[in-house]
């Protein structure tokens, strides 16, 4: 509902005049008038008696009982999400992809979990379909792919991750000593996020035409059991440059190709965010622009 229609209502039956609630409301008599009626308009029936003095209807009566208790819910809810508010503590649900997660998004966060009573629950998914804890709306926020926003949502680019697939030259000596083939891939153990991950799957088809399931692949829910996995020579995984910067540059892992998969990342989030929730969305913004590569 437009709640400012609500206002306007409310604001004429206490003032019991449609001049005075235009002086309180900054706004023309005749706009009074027009919110009224867009609010009868939108319930189809009168929400007041043009008579003296001015009472609701009944219709009218339930929409203002249903916007004190709006007005109620805010009075409660805004002090907790303030910044300067320190007594209670404010639960914040993002959805995140596991690969920011082991990488920039926790120090992102860091400076505002120290400062403020911030806890957050995370809820961590692949790139693709953390958006559906938003359209749920089980998160005010979500790192994605996408980069088209859900109504009353907006998004932002941070930038684009580049994943390369890589081991260690041990397992490449055992596996794949004559190259990166269709006969070595088949024997070659790989790493899933879970079963709806189709990343790995995707570019292994799409680039050396096998399907899944014809190959041997780990399930593994972590990120950072990917890198430790790559490390100890078991397993060939697709993993972030980000996040295996120091691996590659000591060669204790390296490239099995040169193609690389890039997939852009968004952060989606609320479009009116007030206090604490405003907060955090710009340091991730800040924090991902800067971690992330363009």
């Amino acid at each position: 509902m437009d709640y400012k229609l609500l206002h306007a209502l409310q604001v004429v039956i206490e003032q019991q005049s449609f001049e005075r609630a235009a002086n309180v409301l900054c706004i023309s008599q005749p706009a009074v008038s027009q919110r009224i009626k867009s609010l009868e308009e939108y319930v189809a029936q009168p929400v007041l008696i043009r008579s003296q003095p001015i009472v609701a209807t009944d219709i009218g009566q339930r929409l203002l009982k249903h916007y004190k208790q709006v007005q109620h819910l805010e009075a409660e809810l805004l002090p907790s999400i303030s910044a300067a508010s320190t007594d209670k503590a404010v639960v914040m649900v993002i959805a995140v992809n596991a690969d920011s997660l082991a990488t920039w998004f926790i120090p992102a966060l860091a400076p505002l979990l120290k400062q403020y009573p911030i806890e957050l629950n995370l809820h961590i998914m692949d790139e693709v379909r953390t958006l559906d804890k938003v359209k749920a709306g089980e998160a005010f926020g979500a790192l994605s792919l996408q980069k088209k926003p859900l109504p009353g949502c907006e998004s932002t680019l941070l930038g684009e991750l580049n994943y390369a697939l890589v081991a260690t030259p041990a397992f490449v000596q055992q596996y794949l000593p004559e190259g990166i083939t269709q006969k070595a891939l088949r024997k070659a153990p790989a790493v899933s996020f879970d079963h709806k991950d189709d990343m790995h799957i995707k570019f292994i088809q799409q680039h050396f035409s096998l399907a899944g399931g014809s190959y041997p692949c780990h399930i593994v829910r972590s990120s950072e059991a990917f890198v430790a996995m790559a490390n100890a020579g078991v397993a060939y995984c697709l993993i972030p440059e980000l996040q295996i910067k120091d691996e590659l540059a000591s060669g204790q892992l390296v490239k099995l190709t040169d193609i690389q998969l890039t997939i852009p990342l968004y952060w989606h989030r609320w479009i009116l965010l007030k206090g604490l929730y405003k907060q955090v969305s710009e340091q991730i913004m800040i924090a991902g622009k800067r971690e992330i590569p363009c």
